[in-house]
């Protein structure tokens, strides 16, 4: 199923369910309903056995409590025999809902445009409702039916009570509307609290994921800052426990209040009805009854019942994110794997022309007018202080963002024009921040052929190839399952990297790409500048025939490239080869003699 861009509303749960499981949901609802129509039922049995038991004390004949016992014992069997079932039907349903809504949702926030992503509030609106979405569902159409279920077993309950004694019904529906109104608010007041509570929770799990990870577990013991960040994230847990605390004390308060005003009606009605049994309006069988429903009916609907319509509440509100969800912006084919045939036309330029751009939500210009052209085959290193919009030009290119001035063309052909399928085939991108995928290393470095897996040439041997340009063979063979060893410690049999052969791994991923423009952003920040400039000179020798754009603030990792591009202000303020750029005596020359202890020259 995928979430369509509408309002939506709470009938929507079932429509939903319907959608996903038809038999099943049908089954469940008109479970429901038979079991909602069995207290009155019952009641009427209860009349029956008990005016039959008192008349068989006066006139005897035992043999006609059999009827009215049985009758009960029928519902009691239903009643048991029904809840089993629907037990049996829900599991099923609730398995069935989990794999289409979280496939849903996962589908969404995987063509969710990225400037999403980066924009705090959005991705607050993203977290929200992807927080076991398949449960909110599964809770939004429980509630929907218990409430269905509620109103058959109060209106049938009223039925037989007004049909008795009539101003005792209109005293129930008096208690009932203010109990309604308390819960449907306390329910807002819930996911209000909910929504802003969320907040500080996602920051006081990320303060515990630094205090409990296993990857900070050395810097934790070297810096000892652990007491510190503990502290952090006991501030933003207790802001969050502080929000949620209050909303569940002043819907606690209120809804104690009125169960206590509620029994206190419920004495005086079960008092009120001893004049009709006294004037033989009713039989005592029936008022036994009456008391017992009416008990159990205001019960239900002083905390059953306004506890469902405070969860409605709160599911409503849930459909609200959900409506807001289905609306962000989405781009096609960003979740399709890369459509190799574009490459069937030889790359030969990729051009900036006078492209423009500001971040959403801001007026600050990162790129101002950046023009360049790059051709095939060639290596190119882009430079300039952090800030200046170097990775942003990568964000462009891999088409994250489209809301810029001005053309970017490969080959010509503006990319705005390029499906993204067809666009990120052209390329094969290493962040800094780059992912390490628990996964065995073979599989970590196929990752990086997506789109030509059907390619008899990546197999082991290609791997094993790969691997050994980046000066891997050695590592291979020390793992005990060579490179079909799984990463990580998630599995028994894993094993663990160094920060240096993950990079490694991560640059790997490219060499298997059949994509003609590589793009690294700075993987080796993390290492020293002179072994970053090892790793790119290695790169630079087994990368053949593609073009290389690298990102470094680094100015000795850049003397690999062909040609260097300074990023200065959002434009391209110097270009050339190092030796070129040093003999103008510009800002590259001060920057690299800045720079220039780093290496060892």
């Amino acid at each position: 199923m995928k979430f369509k861009h509408k309002k939506y509303k709470v009938i929507d749960y079932i429509i939903i369910s319907v959608r996903v499981v038809p038999v099943t949901t049908i089954i469940m609802i008109l479970l429901k309903v038979l079991v909602a129509t069995v207290p009155s039922f019952l009641v009427l049995g209860s009349s029956k056995f008990v005016d039959t038991a008192i008349d068989i004390f006066k006139n005897g004949q035992v043999s006609r409590i059999y009827e009215p016992l049985f009758m009960l014992m029928l519902l009691v069997g239903f009643s048991w025999i029904s809840a089993i079932l629907y037990s049996l039907v829900k599991i099923r349903f609730n398995l069935k809902m989990n794999e289409a809504i979280n496939t849903a949702v996962v589908k969404k926030r995987s063509i969710i445009a990225y400037e999403h992503i980066e924009n705090n509030d959005t991705w607050d609106l993203i977290a929200r409702v992807g927080e076991e979405p398949s449960e909110q569902m599964i809770k939004g159409f429980d509630n929907l039916i218990s409430i269905f279920e509620y109103i058959v077993k109060i209106a049938s309950l009223m039925l037989i009570i007004v049909s008795q004694v009539w101003w005792v019904g209109i005293a129930i529906l008096i208690i009932a509307i203010p109990l309604f109104m308390v819960s449907f608010k306390s329910g807002k007041l819930d996911y209000d609290a909910f929504s802003e509570s969320e907040k500080y929770l996602r920051r006081a799990d990320y303060l515990r994921d630094v205090i409990s990870s296993r990857e900070g577990v050395e810097e934790r013991a070297l810096f000892g800052y652990a007491d510190a960040i503990d502290r952090r994230w006991f501030e933003q847990f207790e802001i969050a426990r502080k929000i949620e605390y209050k909303a569940e004390k002043q819907n606690f308060i209120k809804m104690k209040i009125a169960s206590s005003i509620t029994a206190l009606l419920s004495m005086i009605i079960a008092l009120s009805l001893l004049a009709p049994v006294s004037k033989g309006q009713i039989t005592v069988g029936m008022y036994m009854s009456l008391v017992t429903a009416g008990f159990n009916l205001v019960q239900q609907m002083s905390w059953d019942l306004s506890y469902v319509m405070q969860q409605y509440s709160k599911n409503r509100e849930f459909l609200k994110d959900l409506t807001e969800f289905s609306a962000l912006k989405e781009v096609n084919g960003v979740d399709l794997l890369p459509d190799i045939s574009v490459l069937e036309v030889p790359f030969e330029t990729l051009e900036f022309r006078n492209v423009h751009f500001c971040y959403p939500g801001t007026d600050k210009k990162i790129l101002n007018g950046l023009s360049m052209k790059l051709e095939k085959d060639k290596q190119y290193a882009f430079v300039g202080e952090n800030g200046a919009g170097k990775t942003t030009i990568t964000k462009l290119l891999t088409g994250l963002y489209d809301n810029y001035e001005g053309e970017i063309l490969i080959n010509g052909v503006d990319i705005k024009t390029i499906p993204q399928e067809k666009l990120k085939a052209y390329f094969s991108v290493v962040y800094q921040d780059f992912a390490k995928y628990y996964i065995s290393l073979k599989d970590n470095v196929l990752l990086g052929g997506c789109g030509q897996t059907s390619d008899k040439l990546l197999g082991d041997e290609t791997v094993k190839k790969v691997l050994g340009s980046m000066e891997m063979s050695e590592d291979i063979e020390i793992l005990p399952k060579g490179i079909d060893t799984p990463l990580g410690k998630i599995l028994e049999d894993g094993v663990d990297l160094s920060g240096g052969q993950w990079q490694r791994v991560a640059i790997a991923r490219t060499l298997v790409s059949k994509s003609p423009i590589n793009i690294l952003d700075e993987p080796t920040a993390a290492l020293d500048p002179i072994s970053e400039s090892k790793v790119y000179s290695l790169f630079k020798k087994v990368i053949q025939k593609k073009t290389t754009i690298l990102i470094t603030h680094r100015l000795g990792a850049a003397r690999i490239a062909d040609e260097i591009l300074l990023v200065h202000d959002g434009v391209i303020e110097e270009r050339g080869t190092h030796e070129e750029l040093l003999n103008k005596e510009g800002r590259y020359a001060e920057m690299f003699e800045a720079q220039r202890s780093w290496y060892n020259e």
